[in-house]
């Protein structure tokens, strides 16, 4: 899946997830207020997503075929691909950087980390 969306779009999708379910012309309604779009605009963008499977617009009635959390996980684990070969240590080490972690962060990471451990 892809998981990049435009500035505009982020700020559609998140006020979608914010109020879903929601009307189709509400959610016209709130883009011209919010945005300034055209009823077009609106129809446009709202299509774009749905056809990536992020949401679905049935009856006049839009709703989230993806969470908030699905969309923004895919981003991170494909940001974390494309830019450290899938190696979450390379990431992590980039993203502390020079940090030190207290010790209550390594075991909260620990902890964490024990949680996702593949069991034979």
């Amino acid at each position: 899946a892809e998981y990049r969306l435009a500035e505009a779009e982020t700020r559609f999708a998140d006020m979608i997830w914010e109020r879903e379910p929601v009307g189709s012309t509400e959610l016209v309604r709130l883009c011209e207020a919010r945005f300034g779009w055209k009823k077009s605009t609106t129809y446009t963008v709202l299509k774009k997503l749905c056809e990536r499977g992020i949401f679905q617009n049935r009856d006049a009635v839009v709703t989230a075929l993806m969470s908030r959390e699905e969309f923004y996980g895919g981003r991170s684990r494909q940001f974390v691909e494309e830019t450290f070969g899938g190696s979450l240590p390379k990431f992590l080490t980039a993203f502390i950087g020079k940090e030190k972690l207290s010790d209550e962060q390594v075991e909260e990471m620990k902890r964490l980390i024990e949680s996702y451990r593949e069991v034979d």
